[in-house]
């Protein structure tokens, strides 16, 4: 044992506290040899009793040699360890102080004892990992689980919409001091305070003060430690809460251990709870540096030992083991040396956003998912279902579409107003009005609350809320609307007569205009162009219900490559590789500003972490006012400017999106971002005044021309609207034409007078003047100079637009989204692609057997045969169910047939789909010199005819028909016969013989037909000589008369009529 060495002093001259020491230390040395001999006393004792015993046979099996030498030398250790501590100097308080030195002893060498041959007793760390091995892999029995479609708890993907979010766990795993819990406290912070999420954070230390307080460091315990940790992840994520694990967790067998567990935890349908390692990759120099907590301090001093990362492994996620065929990575690798914090949160962010898990919902292609979480596709596409509906839509009623209501069909059934299914019923639309959202019950609870009629009486309803800022409804008239009562689905046609749609269980309902204009559009102006719309005459109901496309809508009008349906968006997005879609919305020609602000916010993006950011060019395609720029113009303007590269193809997708243009301002412009989720973008690109214009005449407190809002309210709005859901967006202020350096971009206020305005009328301006390219010192008046800044558009995307403007009123353009084409004719008849229906132009001609030509009017027959005058040749012009009005062109050569203009714009019937096909008789003439009933004139055309065949017949065909009477209209003093009908192959023609004969209710709707059809264009009823129709016998008698007034045309000639004769 060490002696203490310390200077003789006096005793008489030591101060209390030394003669304390004194005796202290005499007292150490003696118990400090009492221990040590109790532990050889021990140590002497015990070898005989550890032996091993000799005497039997079993007694050898039952206890193992022990290596007596290890147990009296760790005797020895116990005993000195008991003994006190060493005492240290104490504080001197004597001047001056004598010396002072202590030396502590050591443990002497325990005495040497011939062991006998023993196998080495594990600890008892090592016989607890062999149990508890043991127990992990037995058998499990008796253990109430689910079986493979049992249902035994309550449905995750259900639990994940109910809740808002999707449970998933984030296991960070990295170094010591590699920012772990850092970065896990801010993204708890994000998630939970500005996102409101259930988040909860798994810890080293909050296990270790439970459930992992009976495990050391050992490779063994380490691993049950992460085994641990992942049982608890995956039930805390299979609840629903997003869960962080930060766990150094340094072997990568352990890690896989915890991620195959999750993919194995799940109960039927899932396949496994979603699982992301988040590797913390930062250099063992950093976190030295950064070391928190003093560890690596003490490793440095040899304090600890077997520290992760200095001489115990760490093993990187991208590690690649011995006789692994593919490289390890993990999902998210954060350099959160090189990055801010807050940095490293926006890409956690988005990696929960892409995974669905911050919105509960389904992302199967990893695009953000729409508004509801509800992917919409309401197209019927598989052959054998469309023709079955196709021909049960032939048996339904009939609801007229006009060109608005065709784009609202396709809005619905495609999804982009999810998860909307088909036009509002009335419970939808109320609530649209007042609270701009609508109930939404994804898991069915309420009974199939969404597609069921509005009960007012309601009192139990769905929990989940989704944006629905405007009014998506079907107005019809109330002849419609009595045409359709009880039905239990109808068919939705087109200006055709072809049948688009099936609307199933019609809800029909009064329409209150009034309130719709108002908690809308929130103004008063019925010069408005979309109010205008609303409040045409007759159009007092309206019909909802779910809708069944017929096929993918389709406009023929050379733009339908970029008309894609959201399913068919969200593909060509993931085609580019999209990690984040962007869109923008315009309704004029892109120009250098624009361009501008949508590679900004590309590049912004890209700053928050993403790696290719696709755009979304998304050209409003519906209706819209005159005065817009048509949208063949803008697409095709667009195209110019991403061959340029303006807006590069590698990262722009142009797709036209659906929906009709309504200026409704802050409300609408909500709808425009909610609607671009189906599409899969998550951010929108937002401007001043979206959605806004002037008002259009006087009205209390504003004058045409004031703005019905403000330029900056609409942004504000939709960045503040709490019915965005998980859609943000990229805000930019008004850009100017930058003189110096001929870009686009802010105003840089130090240099004012540098800065260009060009508003989009100083743009149409420029275009109308034919603006040439500016000299190299810009004018500051640029009209006044008629010249366009270099850079401030691409030159062909400028002569586009430039030639719209010049030949505005004469070119051929396509305003917005109407459908072409359609219109079924017969195989006598030959029209222009080029100006197919639904074009002014259009013009169907008759050719006869030869490919020639020929007049309907004069060169058919009138007469299958001379014999029978009962029996007539018809020749259809507008179909039943078609709603265009269409005839034959007295004044054209070969008298084709076309559609009637007013002021240029085509004519439709729009007070109820036809339930006849109507027509004319040809070699018929009504003339204006003679005299009818009450003084009345003949109306100077053909006779009309009204054919009530079951039979729907094509534009042209010629059919024999049967006379069954006549009813006499009379229109501004004019008489006005419609001859009245029927097939000669239909049965009814057989049994009919007078319009008396007919079923019953069919002459009272042909009355109501022929007196109110006009009264939807705001004029008044017509008048008929009678309302019950003349004999068959007097219309056939009108009939040869009208012959023969033919006859005395052809024999006169044209004379100042106009006629074409032949």
């Amino acid at each position: 044992m060490s002696s203490h060495h310390y200077s003789p002093v006096d005793a008489e001259d030591l101060p209390g506290s030394y003669r304390y020491r004194q005796k202290t230390l005499q007292r150490w040395r003696f118990s400090m040899f009492l221990s040590f001999a109790a532990g050889v006393v021990v140590c002497m004792i015990a070898y005989p009793r550890l032996l091993p015993c000799k005497a039997c046979a079993p007694c050898e099996k039952a206890s193992p040699p022990v290596n007596v030498a290890d147990v009296a030398s760790r005797a020895a250790q116990i005993a000195v360890s008991k003994c006190p501590a060493c005492p240290a100097c104490p504080e001197c308080q004597h001047k001056p102080c004598p010396a002072c030195e202590l030396s502590c002893p050591k443990i002497p060498e325990c005495p040497s004892i011939a062991a006998a041959p023993a196998a080495s007793q594990p600890d008892d760390a090592e016989v607890v990992a062999r149990h508890r091995t043991k127990m992990l892999a037995r058998d499990m029995v008796n253990i109430a689980e689910c079986k493979p479609g049992q249902v035994c708890r309550a449905d995750a993907l259900n639990r994940s919409r109910v809740i808002g979010q999707k449970g998933i766990t984030l296991w960070m795993t990295g170094l010591s001091g590699s920012g772990k819990t850092t970065i896990a406290e801010a993204l708890e912070r994000r998630l939970l305070y500005k996102l409101g999420k259930n988040v909860f954070r798994i810890d080293g230390d909050n296990l270790r003060t439970g459930l992992t307080k009976d495990l050391g460091f050992s490779p063994d315990d380490r691993a049950e430690s992460v085994r641990r940790a992942s049982h608890v992840a995956a039930l805390f994520s299979e609840a629903g809460v997003i869960t962080m694990v930060t766990l150094i967790s340094p072997y990568r067998k352990d890690r896989d251990a915890a991620r195959a567990l999750h993919e194995k935890q799940a109960p039927p349908p899932r396949s496994g709870i979603p699982f992301m390692e988040v590797f913390m990759d930062v250099p063992l120099s950093v976190v030295q540096a950064r070391d928190p907590k003093g560890l690596y301090k003490k490793v440095a001093k040899g304090l600890i030992k077997g520290f992760t990362g200095v001489d115990a492994p760490y093993e990187a996620p991208r590690h690649t083991p011995p006789h692994t065929a593919a490289p390890l990575h993990a999902e998210l690798t954060l350099k959160n040396s090189e990055l801010p914090v807050e940095q490293c949160v926006d890409q956690l962010v988005m990696a929960l956003t892409a995974a669905g898990a911050l919105s509960g919902h389904a992302m199967p292609d990893g695009l953000t998912p729409p508004d509801g979480g509800v992917h919409i596709n309401r197209i019927t596409t598989a052959p054998e279902a469309l023709l079955a509906r196709r021909k049960e839509a032939e048996t339904l009623p009939k609801v007229p579409l006009t060109d608005i209501d065709v784009n609202w069909l396709q809005v619905v059934g495609e999804g982009w107003a999810a998860p909307l299914r088909g036009f509002m019923r009335e419970g939808t639309l109320v609530q649209t009005l007042h609270f701009n959202s609508v109930l939404h019950d994804p898991n069915n609870v309420t009974g199939d609350y969404n597609s069921a009629t509005t009960d007012w009486m309601q009192s139990s309803f769905p929990r989940e809320r989704v944006s629905s800022p405007v009014p998506i409804v079907l107005p019809v008239t109330d002849f419609t609307r009595r045409q359709i009562a009880g039905a239990g689905a109808v068919a939705l046609t087109n200006a055709a007569g072809v049948a688009l749609a099936i609307l199933r269980s019609p809800e029909v309902y009064e329409l209150r205009v009034r309130e719709l204009i108002h908690r809308t559009f929130g103004m008063t102006d019925d010069e408005h162009p979309y109010v205008k719309e609303l409040l045409k005459p007759g159009k007092d109901y309206a019909v909802g219900g779910e809708v069944e496309l017929l096929g993918k809508i389709t406009y023929n009008d050379g733009l339908d490559a970029y008309r894609l349906t959201a399913e068919e968006l969200r593909a060509a997005f993931k085609a580019k590789g999209a990690d984040v879609v962007y869109a923008f919305q315009t309704r004029n020609p892109t120009h250098a500003g624009h361009a501008f602000l949508m590679k900004d916010s590309r590049q912004k993006l890209m700053a928050r972490g993403y790696k290719k950011p696709v755009l979304w060019l998304s050209p409003l395609g519906g209706w819209t006012k005159a005065s817009d720029v048509p949208l063949d113009v803008r697409v095709k303007q667009h195209q110019e400017v991403m061959a340029a590269g303006e807006l590069h193809p590698d990262w722009t997708v142009m797709a036209i999106w659906p929906s009709p243009m309504i200026y409704a301002g802050p409300t609408e412009v909500q709808f425009h971002a909610k609607s671009r989720r189906a599409g899969g973008a998550s951010y929108f690109t937002v401007g001043r005044d979206p959605a806004g214009m002037p008002y259009s005449s006087d009205g209390p407190g504003h004058e045409e021309g004031d703005d019905i809002y403000h330029p900056d309210h609409g942004r504000y709005a939709l960045m503040s609207s709490p019915g965005v859901g998980g859609m943000q967006f990229l805000g930019f202020s008004k850009v100017y034409y930058d003189k110096k350096d001929h870009t686009m971009r802010g105003k840089d206020e130090s240099r004012p007078d540098d800065f260009i305005s060009i508003s989009g009328s100083k743009m149409r301006k420029l275009a109308a003047l034919a603006a040439k390219p500016c000299p190299p010192t810009i004018p500051s008046d640029l009209i006044a100079s008629k010249c366009i800044p270099p850079g401030f558009m691409v030159q062909k995307g400028w002569e586009i637009v430039s030639d719209y403007y010049i030949r505005q009123k004469t070119g051929d353009w396509v305003p917005y989204s109407k459908q072409l084409g359609g219109l079924p004719l017969a195989p006598n008849m030959r029209s222009s692609a080029e100006q197919p229906f639904g074009k002014v132009a259009f013009t169907a001609h008759f050719v006869g057997a030869d490919g020639a030509q020929i007049s309907p009017w004069h060169n058919l027959a009138l007469y299958p045969t001379a014999s029978d005058p009962s029996f007539v040749n018809f020749v259809c012009e507008i179909p039943r169910g078609a709603t265009a009005k269409l005839e034959v062109q007295k004044e054209k050569p070969f008298n084709p047939i076309m559609q009637d203009t007013k002021k240029g714009a085509l004519r439709y019937y729009t007070y109820g789909a036809s339930f006849f096909n109507y027509g004319m008789l040809p070699q018929t003439w009504e003339d204006p010199a003679k005299k009818g009933f009450n003084g009345t004139v003949g109306d100077n055309d053909p006779l009309d005819v009204m054919d009530l065949s079951s039979r729907t017949c094509k534009v042209g065909e010629m059919r024999k028909v049967k006379i069954l009477g006549d009813l006499e209209l009379i229109d501004q003093g004019e008489l006005d016969h419609k001859i009245i009908v029927v097939d000669a192959e239909d049965p009814l023609a057989a049994s009919a013989s007078s319009a008396a004969d007919l079923p019953a209710g069919v002459v009272p709707k042909l009355v109501e037909w022929l007196k109110r059809y006009k009264t939807t264009d705001g004029k008044p009823e017509n008048k008929l000589a009678s309302d019950t129709p003349t004999s068959a016998a007097r219309a056939a008698e009108v009939v040869k008369e009208c012959h023969e007034s033919w006859q005395a045309l052809k024999a006169r000639g044209a004379g100042t009529t106009g006629f074409w004769l032949g």
